[in-house]
């Protein structure tokens, strides 16, 4: 029998060469093993809403009044000049949302200049309200704004290297001989609760040498640039989350490269500081894989684990076949402490894709290190064969707790409501038929 000091010294050696295989600074932290929290659909009675919607749900609380900012607003030679961009209110999400047509009031906006002329060109969306906490009135808001604009709408200018050049530009939504647009992301300013506006400028944006031309680019989706954007506060800065369709180099139809293009597309973060938000033009910087060191209108990089690999179809945004997650949504989620994520799956010409996915960030503040960049590998919330949904959001319900904390689109607790675009048989509208509950 082996006496109490050899197996002292035995068990001593085991140590050791455990430490030595496994030295200390390779044990995870208890961060590192955070189950990853999971979403429940709940079907519920079917919202339908009774205004136009293609984009992010904008809102915000004026007081104890529930406010919405959908629609769209501005010119557009595809489409149609639109005075779409209205808001309604409610005592609660569920009010406003059910909100009747005319029950909409059209805001007074900033008229779009000439094609050379400084200001507005184009259409714009609202995607998101930042609401300006040193007001205690509620009153002052800053919209994060989508515009699109096409060669026609906005000339290339040579003295500001702005704007875009009429030349093998890809084919637009409405035809062979249609232009495709290019998304630009601006900020607006309102001082009295979203009844004016005042246009403080594009603060992130491709240039024409970033556009990717014919014959590459047959997607029929933009010819580059950057939008659809999401975008939420932490600590000193308002972080951007937006979809990238630009080169990430200068396109150059002799050296087009589809993995350089995929490698530099899909879902990206910016950073603009709160300040900035009064004069916000060129003030975004973007990630370039370490830090937000990227000028406004430089090569960032996307976040990793949001883009879709290429052995499950993932690829570059200007080819037709390519898979890629877009138009993200953005929330803090109170229960969870963390934040949650939403997008689309483009999977085809036209954005088509009948799919929502949904991945999170368990790092409150966004500011330390890569935490901005720490997302899940989305995982699919819900699968509609044979539609096209896009611009999913989730959104305060009609409880108690909701109305006195003041949740919106950017804030939620426990159970929200899931909203998103569904197009199918030839008809679009913007429901929610499910309701979200999260789980530890």
């Amino acid at each position: 029998m082996m006496n109490k000091k050899y197996i002292l010294l035995l068990l001593a050696v085991c140590l050791m060469s455990f430490v030595g295989i496994f030295s200390f600074k390779d044990i995870k932290s208890h961060d590192d093993f955070k189950a990853t929290p999971r979403a429940i659909l709940i079907p519920s009675e079917k919202f339908y809403f009774n205004s136009f919607v293609d984009c992010n749900m904008a809102e915000a609380w004026i007081g104890d009044t529930f406010r919405i900012f959908p629609g769209k607003y501005g010119e557009d030679p595809l489409w149609g000049n639109a005075r779409d961009l209205k808001f309604a209110d409610g005592k609660n999400a569920d009010e406003a949302f059910l909100s009747k047509a005319n029950a909409f009031i059209e805001p007074q906006m900033p008229a779009n200049v000439a094609p050379q002329a400084d200001g507005l060109h184009g259409a714009v969306w609202f995607e998101t309200v930042y609401q300006d906490k040193k007001d205690k009135s509620g009153k002052t808001l800053y919209a994060v704004y989508h515009n699109e604009n096409y060669p026609q709408t906005f000339p290339y200018n040579a003295r500001s290297g702005k704007g875009y050049i009429d030349k093998d530009w890809p084919q637009g939504l409405t035809g062979a001989k249609t232009p495709a647009a290019v998304c630009r992301i601006g900020i607006m300013k309102s001082a009295d609760g979203g009844r004016s506006w005042s246009n403080n400028g594009i603060f992130i944006e491709d240039n024409q040498q970033r556009m990717i031309l014919k014959p590459h680019n047959t997607s029929v989706t933009f010819a580059g640039g950057v939008g659809d954007p999401s975008a939420v506060a932490s600590g000193d800065y308002l972080y951007l989350f937006y979809g990238e369709y630009g080169y990430p180099g200068v396109y150059d139809a002799s050296t087009y490269d589809p993995v350089l293009e995929y490698n530099g597309q899909c879902i990206s973060i910016a950073k603009i500081k709160l300040t900035d938000l009064d004069k916000p033009q060129g003030r975004a910087k973007r990630w370039d894989g370490k830090a937000f060191n990227v000028p406004y209108d430089g090569i960032g990089t996307p976040v990793k684990s949001l883009q879709i690999p290429p052995d499950e179809g993932g690829g570059a945004a200007s080819a037709p076949s390519s898979k890629f997650h877009w138009g993200p949504s953005v929330s803090w989620n109170t229960y969870l402490q963390c934040w949650v994520m939403l997008m689309a799956k483009s999977e085809g010409t036209s954005w088509n894709g009948g799919s929502i996915y949904i991945s999170f960030n368990q790092n409150a503040d966004l500011a330390q290190g890569d935490a901005s960049q720490q997302w899940s590998k989305p995982k699919m919330l819900i699968n509609k064969t044979g539609h096209i949904i896009w611009y999913p959001s989730l959104q305060p319900v009609n409880a108690e707790n909701d109305i006195k904390e003041k949740y919106t689109c950017l804030r939620t607790g426990q159970l929200t409501r899931l909203f998103f675009k569904d197009q199918h048989n030839d008809s679009s509208e913007y429901i929610s038929e499910y309701m979200l509950r999260f789980e530890k």
